[in-house]
């Protein structure tokens, strides 16, 4: 199962475009590229959305496994961790078939998506199916019921047994809701408390992005950047590009690369 990296670089998202910033990438050849410039400045991994013809999200399995296999080609050091977030559209069993279609070697799906429907038997297969196919599921996490209820999901079985695989939400795009820093403060407590042992990783929704994941790295956990979330540098001023933005993260928490020879 593909271990998830310390820094991943979330590029476009399911809602910005072009008119939000030019440098965030569409189509697949952009998002490629892109992977390509963050993985040179640090990232060692791809948090992945797709868009069709007309920029939008979607959980299409013939423009992931295009994707996958460029990235295979193209950037063959970095991780890629495909996405089944429901934006409203997809149904819990839409995003299971796409798992099961494009069989990833990593997924980030939401808890509380993926449980929409109340349909347990279902959910129990695919998170058990997964783990058999080698699939590293990371799971989505908005606030603390969410780490409690995948704690109880655990017990229960729905999940498999053993450490879980973790992204803590901070803030959020739709409400307008811009995370600070002590934001993850209680969520990181109940994951120590319902979840030991958990890989956790946190992504920061607004401009003090960079201070939240800087408190996120020295409180242990990794990290995920990018225009997904977020558009500016820590001074204030916009990025021109993702590459850029995960610069800022890997000179900040001593992981930018450094050269040989």
């Amino acid at each position: 199962m593909t271990p998830l990296p310390k820094l991943m670089v979330a590029p476009n998202g399911a809602t910005r475009g072009k008119a939000d910033h030019p440098a965030l990438p569409i189509t697949i050849p952009e998002i490629v590229e892109t992977a390509k410039a963050c993985h040179a400045a640090g990232a060692g991994g791809l948090h992945a959305h797709v868009r069709d013809a007309m920029g939008h999200h979607v959980l299409d399995a013939a423009l992931y496994r295009e994707l996958l296999l460029e990235m295979a080609q193209k950037v063959p050091g970095m991780s890629v961790q495909i996405t089944t977030e429901a934006q409203g559209r997809y149904t819990p069993q839409q995003q299971r078939a796409l798992v099961r279609a494009v069989r990833p070697a990593m997924v980030s799906a939401a808890l509380r998506e993926m449980l929409a429907d109340d349909d347990r038997p279902a959910a129990r297969r695919f998170y058990h199916e997964t783990a058999e196919a080698g699939i590293a599921v990371q799971h989505i996490l908005y606030d603390t019921a969410d780490i409690a209820r995948l704690a109880d999901e655990a017990v229960h079985g729905t999940l498999p047994a053993g450490p879980a695989t973790i992204l803590l939400v901070l803030g959020r795009y739709k409400d307008g809701k811009r995370a600070v820093p002590t934001d993850l403060d209680p969520m990181l407590d109940t994951v120590r408390a319902r979840l030991p042992g958990a890989d956790w990783a946190v992504c920061a929704f607004g401009a003090r992005e960079t201070e939240c994941l800087l408190h996120a790295d020295m409180s242990g956990g990794k990290l995920r950047v990018g225009f997904e979330n977020n558009l500016l540098q820590r001074d204030g001023q916009v990025a021109p590009d993702n590459a850029t933005r995960v610069a800022e993260i890997a000179r900040l928490t001593g992981l930018a690369p450094t050269l040989s020879g």
